[in-house]
């Protein structure tokens, strides 16, 4: 359960502070589905085993399946209200308004950035757990090896 990868990148993406919901697929939209409507459908061609879709977003049973891993991240709006909210003085407690702060009016570009890249470390962590070594020649060849046997 602690190893799945679908669980390790939830994780580290939703440990983005904006970040409030991570998913992986088509899950949003699956979920009106019955799962006969919603499982990808495996075919084999040029040497590969690949799905007709990806619903799946790249992962099966906790695992990667070969196709792209697709992930979306909802991000809360920024904290940047044009008017003043409600508040309260934490020393007097009583009702006050909150100061306007000038922040940036998007964090889009900088979201995926940054979302990109904890995706990349997880993906980078589990392949070194699976392949590591103590040099890259060797990380390389134990991929390598694998593939040979699982083709």
């Amino acid at each position: 359960y602690d190893r799945r990868i679908d669980g390790l990148i939830a994780q580290s993406l939703m440990s983005i502070p904006s970040v409030k919901a991570v998913e992986i697929g088509s899950a949003i939209k699956g979920i009106s589905l019955p799962g006969s409507k919603f499982m990808d459908e495996i075919f084999y061609r040029s040497g590969r085993y690949l799905r007709t879709t990806n619903r799946a977003g790249g992962i099966e049973g906790g695992m990667t399946n070969g196709e792209n891993i697709v992930c979306r991240v909802y991000h809360k709006p920024l904290a940047t209200p044009a008017r003043p909210l409600r508040s309260v003085n934490i020393k007097t407690h009583k009702q006050t308004r909150a100061v306007v702060e000038r922040s940036d009016t998007c964090a889009v570009p900088r979201a995926g950035v940054i979302s990109e890249s904890m995706l990349s470390f997880v993906l980078a962590r589990c392949m070194l757990e699976k392949f590591g070594g103590d040099t890259t020649s060797e990380i390389k060849n134990n991929y390598q090896l694998f593939m040979g046997v699982i083709k």
